[in-house]
């Protein structure tokens, strides 16, 4: 009797204060499936998960004008290729571009960018060892005339 089981923040009125721990774990996300419904959608859809990536990317980042790009990005396809188009995606949803504007701009870049990715261990070589010279041969004036004897002066 008198043993604290749990301990809950305060919250406002009308939120609840849950501890995962106390139901198994965090609840999972939802998964919410893209339903194209215009033949633009369609289309864009066939090019297959990375399609579904881009669309679930971009209403993630609030983007409400992807229906009006998905004509453009079909007609980009026709103009690259779908594994053009395909691997542009996948690139514009790494960097979080969801304008079909975006991807035409990655498409004109080709493959040649740089695929930058994370941080891996430290790089460790062995660097050569170059010899040394104290700060008075960098004085300005008549270093040059006289000879170097080591000394600071």
């Amino acid at each position: 009797m008198g043993a604290v089981i749990a301990e809950h923040s305060l919250v406002p009125p009308g939120e609840a204060s849950v501890h995962d721990d106390h139901y198994g774990g965090a609840r999972p996300a939802p998964r919410r499936a893209v339903r194209p419904k215009t033949a633009a959608e369609i289309a864009f859809c066939s090019l297959g998960p990375v399609a579904e990536t881009f669309i679930k990317a971009a209403a993630a980042s609030g983007m409400t004008s992807l229906a009006s790009d998905l004509d453009e990005l079909a007609g980009l396809q026709a103009a690259h290729g779908p594994v053009a188009l395909v691997a542009a995606l996948e690139r514009a949803v790494v960097f979080g571009r969801f304008r079909a504007a975006d991807v035409r701009s990655i498409l004109a870049a080709g493959a040649g960018v740089a695929r930058p990715t994370r941080a891996g261990d430290a790089l460790i070589v062995d660097l050569p060892t170059v010899a040394t010279r104290p700060l008075s041969a960098y004085a300005i004036g008549t270093s040059h005339d006289r000879p170097h004897t080591g000394v600071a002066r």
